[in-house]
Order: structure tokens, then sequence, then C-alpha cells
């Protein structure tokens, strides 16, 4: 019997810990991971204390998202099972609908937005994250804690698969994050590691992805160029940036710009035909700072999203 959603009993899993959580001051946020754990997929969700601004910078030839058009949100979701995990976005969009007493005034209706990857390459199953899986991860956010590793959305991640028909292997990866305060100013960054790309680090090593069982080496894609391959579909990176400071929106839209450009010294390839890479920045509008320049939030967001990038390529299910 196929082992899926609506064949087979499924246990709920939230807020799993591994060896490696980030803990950090953020009292705007509260974030909140649910998993069906035995089957190696779940949500990740970030939800704020007030409804923030929001800009998405979309690329690459298979996205999949809802809500990206929103200019604010409430939350966001981020979540395995390919296009059926959308339906985990629909969950958290019923738990605001529920923490408002289900009023239907304009003013009280909640904006979820999210995105999904493509997560079943290194799992034997057809589950995917549900409708109970996105409220049971915003009915359970917490503050201040994130969990990197093979947790929500990033349980089945993997990346460097560009050279899998040339006999070179993907490799599982997770979920990562960063955090910083500059003055006043707070800046967070997530992303769920799933690309077709694989991950370098800052001396230029491949350190995840394009491995070769053989020698035990991991390659850069353009050593191969010549190989006769065949690419693997269903990759996507998905990032979250969040500050309080308060920006113009067309600031706000060339930060993430920036920031999702600048994750390509740590994805290579980035944003292919073969991957769907979206990056949400939200912006709490908590801190007015005069002195604090767009390009200089994109500079910091930038390494701390490289950062993100390393996390999660190190995670380990533990």
């Amino acid at each position: 019997m196929t082992v899926t959603n609506d064949l087979s009993e499924l246990e709920i899993s939230t807020n799993r810990r591994g060896s490696d959580v980030l803990v950090f001051e953020m009292p705007s946020m509260r974030i909140g991971t649910a998993d069906y754990a035995l089957a190696g997929t779940g949500c990740t969700v970030f939800d704020f204390k007030k409804r923030a601004m929001m800009v998405t910078d979309c690329r690459g030839g298979a996205i999949g998202a809802l809500g990206t058009h929103y200019p604010v949100v409430d939350s966001i979701c981020f979540a395995g099972g390919s296009a059926y995990g959308l339906e985990a976005i629909m969950g958290v969009g019923a738990e605001l609908h529920r923490r408002v007493d289900y009023s239907t005034d304009w003013q009280d209706i909640g904006l979820a937005a999210g995105a999904i990857i493509f997560d079943y390459r290194f799992r034997e199953n057809a589950v995917y994250p549900d409708k109970a899986l996105g409220r049971a991860a915003h009915k359970n956010a917490i503050e201040g804690q994130f969990s990197q590793g093979r947790f929500g959305a990033g349980s089945s991640a993997s990346a460097g698969k560009a050279l899998v028909g040339a006999g070179l292997e993907g490799e599982l990866t997770g979920q990562g994050a960063a955090f910083t305060k500059v003055g006043n100013v707070e800046i967070f960054v997530a992303t769920i590691l799933n690309p077709f790309g694989a991950i370098v680090d800052r001396s230029g090593e491949v350190v995840r992805g394009n491995f070769d069982p053989r020698t035990n080496q991991r390659s850069h894609v353009h050593e191969h160029l010549s190989a006769r391959n065949s690419p693997e579909m269903g990759n996507t990176t998905l990032t979250l940036m969040v500050t309080n400071l308060k920006l113009p929106r067309a600031a706000l839209q060339q930060v993430a710009k920036q920031v999702h450009s600048s994750m390509a010294r740590g994805i290579q390839p980035f944003h292919t035909e073969f991957d769907g890479d979206v990056l949400f920045a939200v912006s709490t509008e908590e801190v007015e700072e005069n002195t604090a320049q767009p390009f200089a939030l994109g500079t910091y967001a930038s390494e701390l999203a490289w950062d993100a990038i390393l996390k999660a390529a190190s995670s380990k299910d533990d």
C-alpha cells in the first residue's frame, strides 16, 4: 500500500530539537515546525506579532508559491511535498482565522504566504505537509529559537543534483538560519536548502552535493560540463529575510534582490530552469534609523544568508 496522507495514520511532531538550535532575540516573530517525522517531511512557519510589510523575489523555472503578491503578511509557511504541500499554507491561514475567533471582517482576514520544495528524492513515501501540519506548526510557534537541521520543511531537502546523470550524487541538507543586531536594527535570515546546485563555502570548496561515491570527493559543476548528464528535476531554495528596520517598499524590494543574488556565492549554479527559488523579505517596521542605508542592510543580510546556507548544508538529523 502506498504510504500517503489519505491512506495512512500519520503522527505529527512539533518543534523537534537537534543539537544545533539558533537562539536569538527578535520579539516580533515566532517560529514553529511540524513534521511527519517517520515520513521525512514537514513545514516551517514564521508568524509575526503584527502584520508586516512583505516583498518577494522569485527566480528560476519551477516556482511553487502562494501569496507572493501580498503587500503585507501575518505568517509565512515553507513546506515539503511539492505542489501538494501548498495545503500546509492553507492550514496556517485556517489557524489565523481561528486566532481572530473566525471573524470575517475585512481587516481580520489572515494573510498566510509561503512556498514549497520537492522533497521526495530521498524518501520512499507519498506523504506531504497538509492542513493539519500547517495548523500544528503555527499553533506551536515560539519566540527566539530556530531548529537547524533536518526539521520542518528541511526534513528531506538536498543539494548538488546537477551531475547525477554523470554519476555524482546529491546529498541531504536541511534548514539553517543566522541572526545579527547592528545597533537597534535586527536582521534574521533562514533558508530551506534544496538546490539543483552544490554548496560552496567561503574558501571556494564544494561542501555538499556533486558527491562521487567512488572517490568520496565533491566537484564543481564546471569540472564535468563535458560529461553526459541528465539533470534532476524538482529543486528549490526558499529563503526568508526579516528586519525590524522601517524602509520604503521599493528599498526593501531592492534589498531582497541584493540578498537573493548574493546567495549564488554559496549555491552553484543557482536560479536554474530546474529551480523554483523564492526569497521573502519582511520588515516589521519597528525601528527608524535615518543613518541606516538599504544597501548596508542588504550587505549584512547577504552574509547571514551565506551563513544560513552553510548551516543547512552541514545539517544532521539528531
